[in-house]
């Protein structure tokens, strides 16, 4: 299956595996089950923004962690930040919610990443369409997507 995401990898020279399955249910924890890639290395790729919807993120959280919303807003400077709508994320994105991916998406945002993801040599995430996610090298995540790194995830 090619998708943008999929399109987008290829077209920066980025080593990849593709894990296609059986979309059947939303979230990161089915994903990690269908592919084998633990929860803590499945990227979850949520789309956020300021209270007024004006400037919009994406977030990457593992798959085992959820937002401090607090402490995101602080990383980036701003009072407060919230959840996009689906609407929201997807006309940005151009993909569907449970699909949405920071590779080839309609609008580049900017990104931050949970620190914790550091620490792994390889993740998962969506490749840009409902059951599909691509493993790649962290480094080669940074490379593309040149991140803002901060430790956002709720205790």
């Amino acid at each position: 299956m090619k998708t943008r995401g999929i399109e987008f990898l290829e077209k920066n020279e980025v080593n990849f595996d593709v894990h296609l399955y059986d979309h059947k249910v939303k979230g990161a924890e089915f994903a990690s089950k269908q592919t084998g890639i633990e929860i803590e290395r499945m990227i979850k790729t949520l789309v956020v923004c300021d209270v007024k919807g004006k400037d919009f993120y994406f977030v990457l959280m593992p798959g085992d962690k959820s937002i401090d919303m607090k402490r995101l807003a602080k990383c980036f400077g701003i009072k407060k930040m919230r959840m996009s709508t689906v609407d929201e994320a997807q006309k940005l994105t151009d993909y569907l919610v449970g699909g949405i991916s920071p590779f080839g998406a309609k609008t580049k945002l900017p990104v931050i990443m949970e620190k914790s993801l550091e620490r792994f040599e390889k993740i998962g995430i969506n490749g840009g369409g409902r059951g599909v996610i691509v493993q790649l090298s962290v480094r080669d995540l940074k490379s593309l997507l040149n991140p803002k790194i901060c430790d956002i995830s709720r205790e």
